[in-house]
């Protein structure tokens, strides 16, 4: 077969022919042709100016080879890969991955978070709020004088999401009924239709942070050299509940024999169901805790390359199976 390329070139080309037959340079009558000097000088002049040019050009091509490395990316994340790329700021990120942790605590499906996290994108856009309409506060704008807790303890996102699902899973047959329709159940907002704008977002979010789609979530930022591990290990409980053999997260432990600088990682035995949840939690919370790098399932994210996303890990031994390493 002959490509449309190959059919259209002919066509193409008669256009540019055709279009240059009908430019005509009419001389005009007074028209003589300039004497060899002024030939001569226009050359030279000429010819000066394009190695100016050529030399300014080279000039600012290598000040900008100087100065890009230097160049430091803004921090953030992105949920996927590609033009379908979801960017988040670092702080929406962390949301996100508390909202599919709690989840994953309570043992709730994929359309609870869906379900959660339309609700948080049209409430507050997966920020956390010390402001809203009337008394509302937090990631879901929830109520104080409507007995959601304290102003203090929903502006919790871990509090705000748990309230939440509390009340998500009292809606009889939620997970079969419209997003917007399970939202407005649980938050009696003024114009309950708004949440579903949101779920083909959510459904893409909920893919990427609970794992159905994994190593889908990515951040960057300038890392500390040391990361905070205890810290790590007290957001892990408080997100993910108890550690334990039959919990979302197992025994962490400190393994000094890593290949890091300062012989420091956190290993992390986390639930096969739930472990790129756990995992994605840890890059989503990278900044708080300064970690630099996390290690999964034959996948690594890196804090300084995080905009490329995890990439295969071909230079190291794989955890123990079923563990995530971070540090």
């Amino acid at each position: 077969m002959v490509s449309a390329d190959a059919r259209s070139r002919p066509a193409c080309r008669a256009g540019l022919n055709a279009a240059a037959r009908a430019v005509r340079f009419d001389v005009p009558p007074n028209w003589t042709r300039p004497r060899r000097r002024a030939v001569r000088r226009s050359a030279v002049i000429g010819t000066a100016i394009v190695l100016l040019l050529a030399v300014a050009g080279y000039l600012i091509y290598h000040s900008f080879q100087q100065v890009s490395p230097s160049v430091a990316l803004a921090p953030g994340c992105q949920a996927g890969t590609g033009p379908q790329a979801i960017s988040l700021e670092l702080d929406q990120a962390d949301i996100a991955a508390t909202i599919a942790g709690v989840a994953a605590r309570h043992k709730l499906p994929r359309q609870a978070v869906i379900i959660a996290y339309a609700a948080a994108l049209q409430e507050s856009q997966l920020e956390n709020l010390d402001y809203g309409d009337r008394d509302s506060v937090g990631v879901f704008q929830q109520r104080p004088s409507q007995g959601w807790g304290t102003a203090s303890e929903i502006e919790n996102p871990i509090y705000a999401t748990t309230r939440f699902f509390a009340a998500l899973v009292d809606v009889r047959d939620y997970t079969r009924m419209p997003v917007a329709t399970a939202a407005q159940d649980v938050q009696h907002s003024a114009d309950g239709a708004a949440y579903g704008q949101w779920t083909a977002v959510a459904a893409q979010l909920a893919g990427y942070f609970t794992g159905s789609s994994p190593h889908g979530v990515s951040c960057w930022y300038q890392a500390p050299p040391k990361a905070n591990l205890a810290g790590v290990v007290q957001g892990l409980t408080q997100t993910f509940g108890p550690q334990g053999r039959r919990a979302i997260v197992g025994s962490v432990t400190t393994d000094r024999s890593d290949s890091r600088e300062d012989g420091s990682v956190a290993v992390v035995p986390g639930e096969r169901g739930s472990a790129w949840t756990v995992a994605d939690w840890l890059v989503a919370n990278a900044q708080t805790y300064g970690i630099s790098e996390v290690r999964y399932a034959g996948y690594e994210w890196n804090a300084a390359d995080g905009s490329m996303g995890w990439q295969r890990d071909t230079t190291r031994k794989d955890p123990p199976r079923g563990s995530i390493v971070a540090g």
